[in-house]
């Protein structure tokens, strides 16, 4: 005996499952492309240096990047150990928990940058400008700051130790270290004023000088 086919499931009102009407139609990733359009692009580590760029994470040891602009790039996480970053502007990036781990840096401006927690140890910092840069708990282990110009820096919790602050003019923007600031900065004796004797020479001789209290962080 010849048996019929069983007809396909309906639900109520003899209309066919919503399943089996879709499956009827395109795919439907397919039908959400179309309707959602394609997502943001979102920057890759190859993009080129440029203000804003958005690095993070991004590993670019070793790189010449010699006197480019990143204004307000985002650099949190990256690293930079070893590159070259000489005379480069980093004016107001997010450089959060940055590795600058021997890095040339050398006449860079890091205005108001937000180095927190970065590791810039052995970095070569010489002449580089560093005002208002934020670097609470950033690890400077014998980074060079020799003629930086750290006016209004935040130095909370920073790793000072063995850094060279030769010449380096401090957080309050008029103090300049003596030659010899290794982990901390001692400040130049303020300059004779004119016609005045000579600092340690008064007019009943020679006096004793005493050493001006070291500044800290």
């Amino acid at each position: 005996m010849r048996r019929n086919r069983p007809a396909a499931p309906a639900a109520a009102g003899g209309k066919l499952r919503p399943a089996l009407a879709i499956a009827a139609g395109p795919p439907l990733f397919l039908v959400l492309f179309a309707l959602l359009g394609p997502g943001p692009a979102h920057a890759a580590c190859t993009d080129l240096a440029a203000p804003g760029v958005e690095w993070r994470r991004c590993r670019m040891d070793g790189a010449a990047l010699e006197g480019v602009d990143l204004t307000g790039a985002r650099l949190a996480d990256a690293s930079f150990q070893r590159a070259s970053l000489r005379g480069a502007r980093l004016v107001e990036v997010d450089g959060r928990r940055i590795r600058l781990i021997s890095t040339d840096l050398r006449g860079a401006v890091l205005d108001g940058a937000d180095l927190t927690n970065g590791d810039l140890t052995s970095a070569d910092l010489r002449d580089a400008s560093l005002k208002g840069t934020n670097l609470r708990r950033a690890r400077l282990f014998r980074a060079d700051l020799r003629g930086a110009d750290l006016t209004g820096a935040n130095l909370d919790g920073a790793d000072l130790l063995r850094a060279e602050l030769g010449g380096a003019r401090w957080i309050d923007g008029v103090s300049v270290c003596a030659e010899d600031s290794v982990g901390r900065c001692h400040p130049r004796p303020a300059p004779p004023a004119d016609g005045a004797p000579a600092a340690g020479f008064g007019a009943a001789g020679p006096a004793a000088v005493r050493s001006a209290p070291a500044l800290g962080q």
